[in-house]
Order: structure tokens, then C-alpha cells, then sequence
């Protein structure tokens, strides 16, 4: 079946759409939702591609909605016919020189709740054509996000490793410092050593994340094992539940407050980098390339 063919093809697009949309979501009236269609339109479109094919793409068991065999296949394709379709009308709009169309990014709840928001403020001021799609998620998924193109850019912690796929820049430092609550029985030792630590229950983020890698190199280089108490991968999360005494972390120094007491240790400093992460072969669209001049002026601000 030939999608690219212009004449009369524009239908067969938003079939597939609706088919990866599905496949996603695993849910017809979740696809409705995400494309702002009935699902009675959507069920329309997915039918409409099966006789297309001549084959069933889903099976529909009560609520469950899997991809058959011929649907497993097809979608591989489907992506990237629709990537290739969206980097074509990038490309083209990008010609005009306007500032507008939807772009699509991914960042972490910590930096969307503590960097982003005077920056996308700005930014929605000077460019109100832009529809901002913004997906919250660990920086890790925003990374393997944008580099099977399924968002433009992510704003996230950056991987220590560099890629060959994506490019990263560097934006904001984020020093971490060790906090417990105000009574921790750690506040009495004055340095605190790494064995100090290590025979306190600890609450990290999610083995794999990296800031979890950032904090445990420190460790593993010494050879000590953490007493690792809870784990979660919202900070916010991570400082409530040391601020109430059940552990110490390593939390990003902007989020000090009354709440928490930072550690004086004979430590190695700590600390993140948070930036941006595009993917190299990929052609930004004006929406993109405005957002990264703000964030890299806000980066020379800091």
C-alpha cells in the first residue's frame, strides 16, 4: 500500500494515526481522547485500514484490545511513515520562518515544576502560535523519546554517557546536597563520613535513573553498601519522606528549606546537569529552535 502517493492519501494517514494511536493506548476510547475523535470515528478509521489490508489488526476481547500478528507488524512501519510525514512538514514550515504549529517535548516533574515555568511563561508570551504538548516523565524515558522521534526535544537530566544519537546541552548546574530532617542523628557528627552514611537508612531514586548513578559512583567507588530504605523518582516525594525522618538523600540544593538540614561531609561534590536533548539527524522546527535561543539565554543568566 503506498501512503506517500499525494492524491487521496490524506485519508490513509489519519487511518494510521488512529492505528498507532491505538496501539499505544491499547484502548479504542483512549485513542479517542488523545486524537479528539469520537471513537466511533476512530473504530471507522482502524476498520477502514483492515480492508485496506485485507487482515484484522486488533483482537477485541471484552475490554482488552491487543495487536494480532499482521498488527505487530505493521506498526514499525506506520511510525515511521508518520515521522517522516511530520519531519516533511517541519521542514517545509520551517521555510515560511513563522514561529508557530505544535511542538512536543518531554521533561522531568522536577525541572517542570522548578526550571521550566519563567521560561515557558516567556515563551508563550513571545510565540502564542505555538500549541505546547508537554509529556511529564522520568528523564531517562524523554531521552528514548526523542530518540525514536516520538517528541522533538526533552529537558531532563542529562546522561552522564554521551549518545551518538542525541545531542545534549547543558543548561543548568543542579548541585546535590545530603539532607535529613532537622532531629537526623547524623547532624551530631561534624564532618560525616561515607561509613556514616552508609549505616543509615537511605531514600534514592529508582536504580537505572540518573541521579541514582550520579550518588552511587560515590559510593561504589569506596566499596560501601547503602541501606537503601525506599525508592521513588519524584523528588518532591523523596523530600517529604526525609523531612518526616525515615531517611537521608541527596536532593538538588534549590530545594532546601525549613524542612530539611544539609549535611557538612568530607564528601565529594555532587551535582547534575539539566538540559536540553535533541536528536542529531533530526531537523528542529522553528517552535523548537525559539524554545532552545530562551532556554540557552537563561543558561548564560545563571
Amino acid at each position: 500500500m503506498e501512503y506517500l502517493n499525494i492524491q487521496d492519501k490524506i485519508m490513509e494517514i489519519n487511518e494510521l494515526q488512529a492505528f498507532t494511536s491505538v496501539s499505544e493506548l491499547a484502548s479504542f476510547s483512549l485513542a479517542a481522547e488523545q486524537l479528539h475523535l469520537t471513537q466511533p470515528a476512530v473504530s471507522k478509521r482502524i476498520a477502514a485500514l483492515e480492508v485496506e489490508l485485507g487482515t484484522r489488526l486488533f483482537d477485541r476481547i471484552g475490554r482488552r484490545v491487543t495487536l494480532t500478528e499482521a498488527g505487530r507488524a505493521l506498526l514499525p512501519n506506520a511510525l515511521k511513515i508518520i515521522r517522516d510525514i511530520d519531519e516533511s512538514r517541519r521542514v517545509i514550515a520551517n521555510l515560511s520562518g513563522s514561529v508557530k504549529g505544535r511542538l512536543s517535548m518531554g521533561t522531568s516533574h522536577h525541572i517542570g515544576l522548578h526550571r521550566l515555568p519563567p521560561i515557558l511563561r516567556a515563551y508563550t508570551q513571545q510565540y502564542p502560535g505555538v500549541e505546547l504538548d508537554i509529556h511529564f516523565m522520568d528523564s531517562e524515558q524523554a531521552c528514548s523519546a526523542v530518540e525514536h522521534g516520538d517528541l522533538e526535544l526533552g529537558v531532563v537530566t542529562l546522561p552522564a554517557a554521551r549518545s551518538e544519537k542525541l545531542l545534549l546541552t547543558k543548561i543548568w548546574d543542579d548541585p546535590l546536597d545530603i539532607v535529613v530532617a532537622p532531629n537526623h542523628p547524623l547532624l551530631k557528627k561534624t564532618p560525616v563520613k561515607f561509613d556514616d552514611l552508609s549505616q543509615h537508612p537511605a531514600i534514592l531514586p529508582a536504580v537505572g535513573t540518573f541521579t541514582r548513578d550520579i550518588i552511587m559512583n560515590v559510593f561504589t567507588a569506596k566499596n560501601l553498601q547503602l541501606k537503601v530504605a525506599l525508592e521513588t523518582n519524584y523528588l518532591e516525594t523523596i523530600k517529604v519522606m526525609v523531612s518526616i525522618g525515615l531517611g537521608w538523600s541527596a536532593l538538588p540544593r534549590t530545594m532546601l528549606d525549613h524542612e530539611l538540614r544539609a549535611l557538612c561531609f568530607n564528601l565529594p561534590h555532587l551535582s547534575r546537569q539539566l538540559g536540553i536533548v535533541q536528536h542529531r539527524m533530526r531537523t528542529l522546527s522553528n517552535a523548537a529552535d525559539a524554545l532552545l535561543e530562551i532556554l540557552k539565554n537563561n543558561s548564560t543568566q545563571h
